[in-house]
Protein backbone atom coordinates (compact mmCIF):
# COMPACT_ATOMS: atom_id res chain seq x y z
CA UNK A 1 0.00 0.00 0.00
CA UNK A 2 1.30 3.69 -1.04
CA UNK A 3 2.29 5.62 2.24
CA UNK A 4 3.60 8.57 0.60
CA UNK A 5 1.91 10.87 -1.55
CA UNK A 6 2.74 14.07 -4.00
CA UNK A 7 0.51 16.97 -4.58
CA UNK A 8 -0.26 15.74 -8.01
CA UNK A 9 -1.66 12.48 -6.15
CA UNK A 10 -4.50 15.09 -5.05
CA UNK A 11 -4.95 16.81 -8.12
CA UNK A 12 -7.79 15.97 -10.42
CA UNK A 13 -8.37 16.56 -14.11
CA UNK A 14 -10.90 19.39 -13.87
CA UNK A 15 -10.25 22.87 -15.27
CA UNK A 16 -10.27 24.76 -12.59
CA UNK A 17 -13.44 27.22 -12.48
CA UNK A 18 -12.32 30.64 -10.56
CA UNK A 19 -11.38 33.83 -11.69
CA UNK A 20 -7.74 34.45 -12.25
CA UNK A 21 -6.27 35.98 -8.76
CA UNK A 22 -9.11 34.56 -6.71
CA UNK A 23 -7.81 33.05 -3.59
CA UNK A 24 -8.80 30.00 -3.68
CA UNK A 25 -6.52 28.79 -5.98
CA UNK A 26 -3.85 29.31 -3.15
CA UNK A 27 -5.92 27.89 -0.65
CA UNK A 28 -6.17 24.57 -3.03
CA UNK A 29 -2.98 24.63 -3.53
CA UNK A 30 -2.25 24.73 0.07
CA UNK A 31 -4.72 22.18 0.72
CA UNK A 32 -3.42 19.85 -1.78
CA UNK A 33 -0.12 20.09 -0.88
CA UNK A 34 -1.32 19.90 3.05
CA UNK A 35 -3.42 16.55 2.11
CA UNK A 36 -0.18 15.33 0.28
CA UNK A 37 2.36 15.53 3.46
CA UNK A 38 -0.32 14.18 5.92
CA UNK A 39 -0.68 10.46 3.91
CA UNK A 40 -3.97 9.49 3.73
CA UNK A 41 -4.76 8.25 0.70
CA UNK A 42 -6.45 9.69 -1.73
CA UNK A 43 -9.51 7.00 -1.50
CA UNK A 44 -9.44 7.47 2.19
CA UNK A 45 -10.17 11.19 2.15
CA UNK A 46 -13.75 12.88 1.26
CA UNK A 47 -14.47 16.58 0.90
CA UNK A 48 -17.56 18.09 0.89
CA UNK A 49 -18.88 21.52 0.22
CA UNK A 50 -22.05 23.96 0.65
CA UNK A 51 -22.68 26.68 -2.48
CA UNK A 52 -20.44 29.23 -3.13
CA UNK A 53 -17.45 29.53 -5.34
CA UNK A 54 -15.33 28.21 -2.87
CA UNK A 55 -17.47 25.24 -2.81
CA UNK A 56 -16.59 24.27 -6.13
CA UNK A 57 -13.50 22.94 -4.51
CA UNK A 58 -14.48 18.95 -4.12
CA UNK A 59 -14.08 19.04 -7.90
CA UNK A 60 -10.30 19.96 -7.99
CA UNK A 61 -8.85 17.68 -5.82
CA UNK A 62 -8.68 13.81 -6.53
CA UNK A 63 -10.62 12.18 -3.52
CA UNK A 64 -14.32 11.43 -2.77
CA UNK A 65 -16.27 14.50 -2.83
CA UNK A 66 -19.59 16.01 -2.36
CA UNK A 67 -20.99 19.37 -3.57
CA UNK A 68 -24.03 19.94 -1.30
CA UNK A 69 -26.95 21.91 -0.69
CA UNK A 70 -26.32 25.71 0.92
CA UNK A 71 -25.50 25.42 4.76
CA UNK A 72 -25.98 22.27 5.25
CA UNK A 73 -22.05 21.01 4.72
CA UNK A 74 -21.93 20.43 8.04
CA UNK A 75 -24.73 18.29 8.37
CA UNK A 76 -23.36 16.32 5.85
CA UNK A 77 -20.27 15.75 6.70
CA UNK A 78 -21.08 14.73 10.34
CA UNK A 79 -23.12 11.79 8.72
CA UNK A 80 -20.35 11.07 6.18
CA UNK A 81 -17.98 10.99 9.65
CA UNK A 82 -20.24 9.01 11.60
CA UNK A 83 -21.09 6.45 8.69
CA UNK A 84 -17.42 5.61 8.19
CA UNK A 85 -15.09 6.77 10.12
CA UNK A 86 -12.26 5.82 8.46
CA UNK A 87 -12.61 8.75 6.22
CA UNK A 88 -10.32 11.97 6.24
CA UNK A 89 -13.20 14.44 6.39
CA UNK A 90 -12.48 18.20 5.05
CA UNK A 91 -15.58 20.21 4.89
CA UNK A 92 -14.95 23.56 2.83
CA UNK A 93 -17.20 25.91 3.28
CA UNK A 94 -17.72 30.06 2.72
CA UNK A 95 -18.64 32.43 5.37
CA UNK A 96 -22.09 32.76 4.19
CA UNK A 97 -22.70 29.33 3.42
CA UNK A 98 -20.91 28.56 6.57
CA UNK A 99 -22.00 31.30 8.51
CA UNK A 100 -25.48 32.40 8.01
CA UNK A 101 -27.84 29.59 6.45
CA UNK A 102 -25.10 27.17 7.61
CA UNK A 103 -24.82 29.00 10.95
CA UNK A 104 -26.43 26.34 13.31
CA UNK A 105 -25.26 23.16 11.50
CA UNK A 106 -21.67 24.68 11.71
CA UNK A 107 -21.90 25.72 15.97
CA UNK A 108 -23.43 21.85 16.42
CA UNK A 109 -21.05 20.26 14.44
CA UNK A 110 -18.31 21.94 16.49
CA UNK A 111 -20.11 21.47 20.10
CA UNK A 112 -20.50 17.64 18.90
CA UNK A 113 -16.68 17.81 18.53
CA UNK A 114 -16.96 15.89 15.13
CA UNK A 115 -13.79 15.15 13.72
CA UNK A 116 -13.31 17.16 10.55
CA UNK A 117 -11.64 18.96 9.40
CA UNK A 118 -13.90 22.86 8.78
CA UNK A 119 -12.16 25.35 6.07
CA UNK A 120 -13.88 28.51 6.18
CA UNK A 121 -13.44 30.63 3.83
CA UNK A 122 -13.80 34.36 4.25
CA UNK A 123 -13.60 36.91 1.34
CA UNK A 124 -16.26 38.73 3.25
CA UNK A 125 -19.07 39.14 0.67
CA UNK A 126 -21.36 36.87 -1.66
CA UNK A 127 -19.31 36.28 -4.72
CA UNK A 128 -21.18 33.35 -6.32
CA UNK A 129 -24.60 35.54 -6.03
CA UNK A 130 -23.05 38.38 -7.66
CA UNK A 131 -21.80 41.00 -4.65
CA UNK A 132 -24.22 40.80 -1.40
CA UNK A 133 -22.69 41.72 2.06
CA UNK A 134 -22.11 38.82 3.89
CA UNK A 135 -22.69 37.74 8.21
CA UNK A 136 -18.02 38.47 8.02
CA UNK A 137 -19.12 42.08 5.84
CA UNK A 138 -17.49 44.80 7.96
CA UNK A 139 -19.74 47.60 9.07
CA UNK A 140 -20.29 50.53 6.25
CA UNK A 141 -19.67 48.08 3.42
CA UNK A 142 -21.23 48.98 0.65
CA UNK A 143 -22.50 46.13 -1.93
CA UNK A 144 -25.46 45.51 -3.98
CA UNK A 145 -27.59 44.51 -1.42
CA UNK A 146 -26.40 47.54 0.98
CA UNK A 147 -25.82 50.41 -1.28
CA UNK A 148 -25.69 53.06 1.45
CA UNK A 149 -23.50 50.40 3.58
CA UNK A 150 -24.14 48.05 5.84
CA UNK A 151 -25.48 48.99 9.62
CA UNK A 152 -24.61 45.25 10.68
CA UNK A 153 -20.98 44.52 13.00
CA UNK A 154 -19.70 41.69 11.69
CA UNK A 155 -19.34 37.56 12.95
CA UNK A 156 -15.73 36.96 14.41
CA UNK A 157 -14.81 33.20 13.01
CA UNK A 158 -13.19 32.34 16.51
CA UNK A 159 -15.53 33.77 19.18
CA UNK A 160 -18.31 32.08 17.12
CA UNK A 161 -16.22 28.53 16.80
CA UNK A 162 -15.10 29.14 20.57
CA UNK A 163 -17.88 30.35 22.42
CA UNK A 164 -19.86 26.61 20.94
CA UNK A 165 -17.13 24.80 22.45
CA UNK A 166 -14.30 24.69 19.78
CA UNK A 167 -11.43 23.08 20.57
CA UNK A 168 -9.33 24.18 17.45
CA UNK A 169 -9.20 26.99 15.85
CA UNK A 170 -6.86 28.80 13.17
CA UNK A 171 -6.57 31.45 10.98
CA UNK A 172 -4.40 31.81 7.78
CA UNK A 173 -4.08 33.92 4.79
CA UNK A 174 -4.52 32.97 1.05
CA UNK A 175 -0.82 34.57 0.06
CA UNK A 176 0.68 32.60 3.00
CA UNK A 177 1.20 29.81 1.45
CA UNK A 178 4.09 28.23 3.22
CA UNK A 179 1.99 29.00 6.73
CA UNK A 180 -1.30 27.55 5.70
CA UNK A 181 0.35 24.20 4.50
CA UNK A 182 1.56 24.32 7.83
CA UNK A 183 -1.66 25.03 9.47
CA UNK A 184 -3.54 22.77 7.65
CA UNK A 185 -1.57 19.91 8.34
CA UNK A 186 -2.01 20.52 12.15
CA UNK A 187 -5.95 20.76 11.79
CA UNK A 188 -5.90 17.16 9.84
CA UNK A 189 -3.76 15.70 12.70
CA UNK A 190 -6.23 17.12 15.43
CA UNK A 191 -8.73 14.67 17.00
CA UNK A 192 -12.40 16.26 16.93
CA UNK A 193 -13.49 19.11 14.77
CA UNK A 194 -10.67 21.30 13.35
CA UNK A 195 -11.47 24.89 12.27
CA UNK A 196 -9.46 27.17 9.92
CA UNK A 197 -10.71 30.29 9.08
CA UNK A 198 -9.43 31.17 5.72
CA UNK A 199 -8.45 34.92 4.72
CA UNK A 200 -8.85 34.92 0.85
CA UNK A 201 -9.50 37.82 -1.62
CA UNK A 202 -11.99 38.19 -4.50
CA UNK A 203 -10.52 40.09 -7.17
CA UNK A 204 -13.98 40.75 -8.84
CA UNK A 205 -16.40 42.21 -5.68
CA UNK A 206 -14.39 42.60 -3.09
CA UNK A 207 -10.68 43.32 -4.42
CA UNK A 208 -8.47 44.07 -1.19
CA UNK A 209 -10.68 42.83 1.35
CA UNK A 210 -7.96 41.64 3.81
CA UNK A 211 -4.86 44.26 2.12
CA UNK A 212 -4.75 45.78 5.76
CA UNK A 213 -2.74 42.20 6.40
CA UNK A 214 -2.03 40.59 3.61
CA UNK A 215 -0.39 43.13 1.72
CA UNK A 216 3.34 41.91 1.70
CA UNK A 217 4.49 45.55 2.50
CA UNK A 218 2.33 45.68 5.87
CA UNK A 219 2.15 41.78 6.94
CA UNK A 220 4.49 41.24 8.88
CA UNK A 221 3.89 44.56 11.76
CA UNK A 222 -0.11 43.92 11.23
CA UNK A 223 0.07 40.52 11.89
CA UNK A 224 1.51 38.13 14.57
CA UNK A 225 1.79 34.08 13.16
CA UNK A 226 1.41 32.11 16.69
CA UNK A 227 2.93 28.97 17.47
CA UNK A 228 2.34 26.94 20.35
CA UNK A 229 5.31 27.49 22.81
CA UNK A 230 7.01 30.19 21.20
CA UNK A 231 7.05 33.45 22.23
CA UNK A 232 4.40 36.19 20.88
CA UNK A 233 6.60 38.09 18.65
CA UNK A 234 6.12 40.41 15.71
CA UNK A 235 6.77 43.07 13.63
CA UNK A 236 9.35 43.44 10.31
CA UNK A 237 12.44 43.73 12.61
CA UNK A 238 10.93 41.10 15.34
CA UNK A 239 10.67 43.81 17.86
CA UNK A 240 7.18 43.51 18.64
CA UNK A 241 5.25 40.99 21.11
CA UNK A 242 2.36 40.55 23.37
CA UNK A 243 2.36 40.70 27.41
CA UNK A 244 -0.68 40.74 29.93
CA UNK A 245 -1.80 44.07 31.13
CA UNK A 246 -4.04 42.83 34.06
CA UNK A 247 -6.76 41.35 31.86
CA UNK A 248 -5.87 42.84 28.82
CA UNK A 249 -3.62 42.41 26.50
CA UNK A 250 -1.04 44.90 24.85
CA UNK A 251 1.32 45.51 22.34
CA UNK A 252 4.81 46.39 23.63
CA UNK A 253 8.30 46.72 21.93
CA UNK A 254 11.27 45.07 22.89
CA UNK A 255 14.26 47.35 24.35
CA UNK A 256 11.70 50.12 25.04
CA UNK A 257 11.02 50.33 29.17
CA UNK A 258 13.00 47.87 30.33
CA UNK A 259 10.75 45.59 28.08
CA UNK A 260 13.47 41.99 26.79
CA UNK A 261 12.20 38.89 24.94
CA UNK A 262 11.87 36.88 28.37
CA UNK A 263 8.83 39.36 28.88
CA UNK A 264 6.99 38.50 26.15
CA UNK A 265 3.73 35.74 26.59
CA UNK A 266 4.56 32.50 25.56
CA UNK A 267 1.59 30.86 23.21
CA UNK A 268 -0.12 28.12 24.71
CA UNK A 269 -2.65 26.48 22.63
CA UNK A 270 -3.33 23.72 24.70
CA UNK A 271 -4.70 25.60 27.80
CA UNK A 272 -8.51 24.38 28.15
CA UNK A 273 -9.15 27.56 29.36
CA UNK A 274 -10.34 29.35 26.35
CA UNK A 275 -9.61 33.07 28.09
CA UNK A 276 -6.51 34.24 26.45
CA UNK A 277 -7.70 32.14 23.37
CA UNK A 278 -10.34 34.54 23.02
CA UNK A 279 -8.86 37.67 23.24
CA UNK A 280 -6.16 36.55 20.74
CA UNK A 281 -8.67 35.71 17.99
CA UNK A 282 -10.51 38.85 19.03
CA UNK A 283 -7.30 41.10 18.11
CA UNK A 284 -7.88 43.59 15.19
CA UNK A 285 -5.61 46.39 13.95
CA UNK A 286 -4.83 49.23 14.53
CA UNK A 287 -4.36 48.52 18.28
CA UNK A 288 -3.15 44.62 17.69
CA UNK A 289 -2.17 42.29 15.15
CA UNK A 290 -4.77 40.15 13.37
CA UNK A 291 -3.56 36.70 14.70
CA UNK A 292 -2.75 33.94 12.56
CA UNK A 293 -1.21 29.79 12.56
CA UNK A 294 -3.53 27.73 15.17
CA UNK A 295 -5.00 29.95 18.20
CA UNK A 296 -6.72 26.99 20.37
CA UNK A 297 -5.62 23.02 20.20
CA UNK A 298 -7.10 21.20 23.14
CA UNK A 299 -8.35 17.58 23.77
CA UNK A 300 -12.08 16.63 24.19
CA UNK A 301 -14.25 13.84 23.56
CA UNK A 302 -14.35 12.66 19.82
CA UNK A 303 -18.15 12.47 18.75
CA UNK A 304 -18.09 9.72 16.23
CA UNK A 305 -15.82 7.80 18.60
CA UNK A 306 -18.04 7.94 20.82
CA UNK A 307 -20.91 7.21 18.82
CA UNK A 308 -18.87 3.86 18.27
CA UNK A 309 -17.95 3.11 21.97
CA UNK A 310 -21.67 2.97 22.99
CA UNK A 311 -22.45 0.86 19.82
CA UNK A 312 -19.87 -1.54 21.06
CA UNK A 313 -21.18 -1.07 24.28
CA UNK A 314 -25.31 -2.15 23.76
CA UNK A 315 -24.76 -4.30 21.15
CA UNK A 316 -24.54 -7.38 23.65
CA UNK A 317 -27.22 -6.36 25.56
CA UNK A 318 -29.87 -5.60 22.03
CA UNK A 319 -29.66 -8.61 20.15
CA UNK A 320 -31.89 -7.09 17.65
CA UNK A 321 -31.81 -9.27 14.10
CA UNK A 322 -33.59 -6.29 11.89
CA UNK A 323 -34.35 -2.82 12.06
CA UNK A 324 -38.13 -3.92 12.41
CA UNK A 325 -37.35 -5.80 15.52
CA UNK A 326 -35.82 -2.71 16.89
CA UNK A 327 -38.39 -0.38 16.14
CA UNK A 328 -40.59 -2.68 17.80
CA UNK A 329 -39.14 -2.92 20.96
CA UNK A 330 -39.53 0.50 21.17
CA UNK A 331 -42.64 2.37 23.19
CA UNK A 332 -46.10 1.44 20.11
CA UNK A 333 -49.47 1.92 20.12
CA UNK A 334 -52.35 0.44 17.61
CA UNK A 335 -54.76 2.34 15.95
CA UNK A 336 -57.64 0.14 15.21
Amino acid sequence: MQTSYTVNDFKSDQYVRWCPGCGDHALLNSIQRAMAEIGVSPDNTAVISGIGCSSRLPYYVNTYGFHTIHGRASAIATGVKVANPRLAVWQITGDGDCLAIGGNHFIHAVRRNVDINIVLVNNGIYGLTKGQYAPTSKRGFISKSSPYGTIEDPFNASNLCLGAGGQFFARILDTDLKNSQEVLKLAAQHKGCSVVEALVNCVIFNDGTHKEVSAKEVREDHTIFLRHGEPMIFGKDRDKGLVVDGFKLKVVKIGENGITENDILVHDAKCPDKTLHFKLGHMRGPEFPLALGVIRDTEAPVYDEEVYTQFEEIKPKRNYKSLNEFFMSLETWEIK
